[in-house]
């Protein structure tokens, strides 16, 4: 049971970090040099150098975190999913599946918002 949870944490974290990653790499650089602050992007490039290398690599990027939230996507909602008997754990299951189902789609949310802002805003805005 415990194994089980820290399984599903872990998960929880890598999703995010991963969509959070996308959104730094690619999608706040762009909106910010759309705001006109130009300089506030040179400013974080040339002290987090680690950016440029993101986005480098963002169609990898991209792929990997969006292939890690379908599978989350189906982890979450999946057929045959239950929760266990015992009515105290059963509400803690059914309360860790609500805020699984929140992080997801703050996740996914993320990563749409990166996906627009590195791959589609440029030609909608050019």
């Amino acid at each position: 049971m415990q194994s089980q949870k820290i399984e599903q944490t872990k998960w929880g974290w890598i999703i995010l970090f991963a969509s959070t990653g996308t959104l730094l790499c690619c999608a706040l650089p762009i909106i910010l040099v759309s705001l006109g602050l130009g300089a506030v992007v040179a400013a974080i490039a040339s002290n987090v150098p680690f950016l440029i290398t993101l986005s480098l690599y963002k169609s990898w990027i991209f792929s990997v975190s969006g292939l890690l939230l379908l599978a989350s996507g189906w982890l979450l909602y999946r057929s045959g999913r239950t929760c266990p008997t015992d009515p105290e754990i059963a509400a803690l299951c059914t309360k860790a599946h609500q805020w699984n189902c929140r992080l997801y789609w703050i996740s996914a949310g993320i990563w749409c918002v990166g996906f627009f802002f590195a791959y589609i805003a440029e030609y909608l805005f050019y």
